[in-house]
Parts: structure tokens; C-alpha cells; sequence
């Protein structure tokens, strides 16, 4: 089954292949959150499908967040009623407040359900980068200062958190 969600500004798709059973009690199994403009017609794509493929309720977000736009509450509901989180972080990720936002939300909501995890890829760039320890997420964040100040220091304590959990590096990686 596949559905698509509309609000304005914002289009979203999910997937299911088990006819809308929920047992679980998680409206999906896994959230995928990505910067579009690195990943979205390749590796998440692919990744998506894959998942789909094999019977997994996903929920990908199709488009990026508008300017000035909040975190809507389809976006909303569907990080909170997922079991698995997947940040993809890629070059460009830290450049997105919106990522940054949805990150910090899933810290959140993993902190608080013991039912919930989080599972990073580094997608052509290392933990170190997402650790703060280099230039390429520093800069990123630094453009945010002055607009998101207030926001900064919960996205860099969310990316440092996200980034001690091993995950799949994929940097230089078929």
C-alpha cells in the first residue's frame, strides 16, 4: 500500500506492504532523514526501496521543508510513532536546519522510549565530521549562528550524541 500525505508545503511518502497492520503499535518502522539535495535520488532512494521491498513500513519525507515552515504534524507524528531512526548524514546535512530539527526531535524521542533507536549512516563523511571534530558540520553550523542561534547548541549536542552510536560508514564505500 502506498500512501501519500499532503499539507501544505510539505509532501511526504510512506510505505507499507502488510496491509496496514500495526501490531506493533508504531505507525512505521523506520524514519529516514536525509539532506535531499546528497542523497534523496540515490543512496536514500535506493535504501528506501530496499526496505520497502522487504516488507518494511518506511516514512521518507519527498520534499524539503519550506522556509519559514515548523515541523508540521504529519512530520511530527511520523518521528514520534517510528521505532528506528536513520540519519543519513551526508556533506551537505549540517546545512539544513531542517535535518538538524528533525534530528534533535528523534534524540528527544529516543530518550524518552525505550522501544525507539537510533541507526546512523555516514554517507561520505566520518563520525569525526558529525562529532564536531572537524571544519565540514563546525562551518555548516557556524553559517546558523546568527539566524538560529538560539537552536545551535541542541543541534550540535543532538549531532554529537547521534554520532557516538556505531553506525554504517560508508565514506569511499561502493
Amino acid at each position: 500500500m502506498k500512501r501519500k500525505w499532503d499539507s501544505p508545503g510539505l509532501s511526504t511518502v510512506s510505505a507499507s506492504v502488510d496491509n496496514g497492520d500495526l501490531s506493533s503499535g508504531a505507525e512505521f518502522e523506520v524514519f529516514l532523514n536525509f539532506r535531499g539535495s546528497d542523497t534523496r535520488l540515490n543512496f536514500t532512494d535506493c535504501l528506501y526501496h530496499a526496505l520497502v521491498k522487504a516488507g518494511v513500513r518506511v516514512f521518507k519525507d519527498d520534499e524539503d521543508i519550506r522556509q519559514g515552515e515548523k515541523i508540521g504534524d504529519e512530520l511530527s507524528h511520523a518521528i514520534k510513532s517510528s521505532k528506528i531512526y536513520v540519519p543519513i548524514f551526508s556533506r551537505d546535512y549540517a546545512s539544513s536546519r531542517w535535518c538538524l530539527r528533525k534530528l534533535t526531535h528523534m534524540v528527544d524521542c529516543s530518550s524518552k522510549a525505550k522501544d525507539k533507536m537510533i541507526l546512523p549512516i555516514f554517507y561520505d563523511v566520518d563520525p569525526e565530521d558529525v562529532k564536531l571534530r572537524t571544519q565540514l558540520y563546525r562551518d555548516a553550523l557556524g553559517k546558523h549562528e546568527e539566524k538560529f542561534g538560539h537552536d545551535v547548541p541542541r543541534w550540535k549536542e543532538a549531532l554529537t550524541e547521534v554520532a557516538k552510536i556505531s553506525g554504517s560508514d560508508l565514506k569511499n564505500k561502493g
